[in-house]
Order: structure tokens, then C-alpha cells, then sequence
């Protein structure tokens, strides 16, 4: 078992979650992360080499919403001035899958800088939580949560617009339960403001 992600674990489930809008992306961007831009070859690329080498197909709002939240984390870590060293990572790489799904996500090139980057947030949100950034720790899930909620809290204002084909960002998960237009309200969100609206008519 991995101490982040078991397989698929958080990569496929953190993209099934509810929540409000985000603002539009750039052209051919499936993301902008305070200013940092994720394209959406990146995402396809990404989304066929890490599928190949779990051998299922991974949903690619998964991969979308654990690149944002990568880039979010290392976007935090500057500004907290946390380091981390390539041995804390090369570390931290073998405990995020099992053995067999690590060496081939490493035997490819785009596969292994992603497997790199959630290993490298792993380190981060273990030091945010005020760990050593080992991930081989009793209480290592209980860091990487905490660490996890750091993160959110020290985005808030940093700005993810996010392609509607994938989703919607808010409060620090993507939500592909609303997708499309992002100037088309939801029918859940028109349903609760007319109920709002109501009491004060007539």
C-alpha cells in the first residue's frame, strides 16, 4: 500500500466533489495557476502515460484537478520558503505506489515527471504539517492531510481558472459536476437562489 495514493486512490477520487465556479483559462490552457499555465496536451499526455502504466484508465478531471493541486502546493512552498532536496523526493517516489506501478510509471518520461511531482507535493505538505518531509512516519497520513489543509488555506487568493471541459475549481478541489459554459449557472445553483430569493418577494 502507498502512503498517499494506493494505485489510483486520491488521484481518482479528489475530482468527484461538489462545489461553485472558476474564471476562464487562455486559449488551449486546460489550467492557469496563479499565473502558470498546464495545456492540455500536458493533461493528455499526462492523463495516456500514467493510465498505461496503472493499467486502467485514469479519468483525466483526476489528473487535471492533482496538476493544479501540485502546482498550488509548490506555489505555497515558495512562499513559506520551504526546501526540498531531490533526496527527499527520491525518498518519497517509492511510497506513492506499490513497486510494480512505480517502476513503470518511472520507465516513462512523462509518467515519472508526473509520479516526481506528487512525490515532491507529498514532501512539501509533510514540512507544512511540521514534519521532516519523511514520509515513512507513523503519522505521516495524519501530516500529509494537515499539510493538505495548509495548502488550501494559503491558496485561497491565489487565482485557478480551469478549462470547463474538465470542471470547476472551488475550495481547493475540482468539481466535474458542473461543467460546460462558465457563465451558465447551474440548475442546483439557479434552484437555491430562487429559493433565497423567495422569502423577500410579495
Amino acid at each position: 500500500m502507498s502512503t498517499r495514493l494506493r494505485a489510483l486512490g486520491v488521484v481518482a477520487t479528489v475530482a468527484l466533489l461538489t462545489g461553485g465556479c472558476a474564471a476562464g483559462t487562455h486559449p488551449g490552457a486546460a489550467a492557469v495557476v496563479g499565473g502558470q499555465e498546464i495545456s492540455n496536451s500536458q493533461v493528455d499526455e499526462t492523463a495516456r502515460a500514467f493510465s498505461a502504466a496503472v493499467g486502467e484508465q485514469v479519468p483525466v478531471p483526476a489528473i487535471v484537478n492533482q496538476m493544479v493541486s501540485d502546482v498550488l502546493t509548490e506555489q505555497v512552498r515558495q512562499e513559506k520558503s520551504i526546501t526540498v532536496a531531490d533526496a527527499e523526493v527520491a525518498a518519497a517516489v517509492p511510497l506513492m505506489f506499490n513497486e510494480q506501478v512505480t517502476q513503470k510509471l518511472q520507465a516513462d518520461p512523462v509518467s515519472n515527471e508526473f509520479l516526481q511531482q506528487i512525490a515532491t507535493s507529498a514532501v512539501i505538505q509533510a514540512k507544512l504539517a511540521g514534519g521532516n518531509g519523511k514520509l515513512d512516519t507513523a503519522d505521516v497520513q495524519q501530516q500529509l492531510q494537515q499539510g493538505s489543509a495548509v495548502v488550501k488555506q494559503e491558496s485561497k487568493d491565489i487565482e485557478v481558472s480551469v478549462s470547463p471541459r474538465y470542471g470547476r475549481w472551488t475550495d481547493g478541489q475540482l468539481n466535474t459536476s458542473i461543467s460546460g459554459s462558465l457563465s451558465k449557472e447551474s440548475k442546483q445553483t439557479a434552484e437555491q437562489r430562487n429559493a433565497n430569493a423567495q422569502p423577500g418577494q410579495g
